[in-house]
């Protein structure tokens, strides 16, 4: 993708907060294979949107594209999840993660740049010391997404419902 595509989508990109009206179409983006392969089975990734959704510790946001919805994202702390996770996550980290769900706008750069917007905004607005993700090891374009906004890998840990997962990290940077 050109440099000049990049920042055409960022100029036309809007994060707004997901509320729960908008569970009916956020759950049928669950369902796509395409999501799914990204974020795993929807009987589990249905949990974690509820969670999100109205939550003092999680941002929620409806992806929007010159005007029209086309994917989902969130930061949640990762604490949320329970304590059976990577000894290696520090106290104030948040898990986060997009998906663009409309398949004519995937490809062009909008999930990077909504990461990358929801990344800035959850140290903008919270005390987040880092920013982390898991991804399943299947998905090797996802794992180069995060990379090229500053995730870093540390290790495949195993979740007990999807399975073996990237763990990348982000680093709140210093001032």
């Amino acid at each position: 993708m050109s440099e000049l595509a990049t920042v055409s989508a960022r100029n036309t990109l809007v994060l707004r907060e997901a509320t729960d009206l908008d569970w009916g179409l956020i759950r049928r983006w669950l369902n796509l294979p395409a999501v799914q392969k990204w974020w795993g089975p929807a009987s589990a990734t249905e949990s974690e949107v509820i969670q999100a959704l109205g939550a003092d510790y999680a941002l929620a946001r409806i992806i929007e594209w010159r005007g029209r919805a086309v994917g989902y994202g969130h930061a949640i702390d990762a604490l949320a999840w329970g304590q059976d996770l990577p000894s290696c996550l520090e106290p104030g980290t948040w898990e986060i993660d997009a998906f663009i769900a409309d398949p004519d706008t995937r490809g062009i750069g909008l999930g990077q740049s909504a990461l990358e917007m929801l990344r800035s905004e959850l140290y903008a607005t919270t005390f987040a010391t880092a920013a982390c993700v898991f991804t399943p090891i299947a998905n090797e374009a996802g794992v180069r997404a995060y990379e090229r906004i500053g995730f870093e890998w540390r290790q495949i840990w195993h979740d007990p419902i999807a399975g073996p997962m990237w763990l990348l990290i982000n680093e709140r940077p210093h001032p």
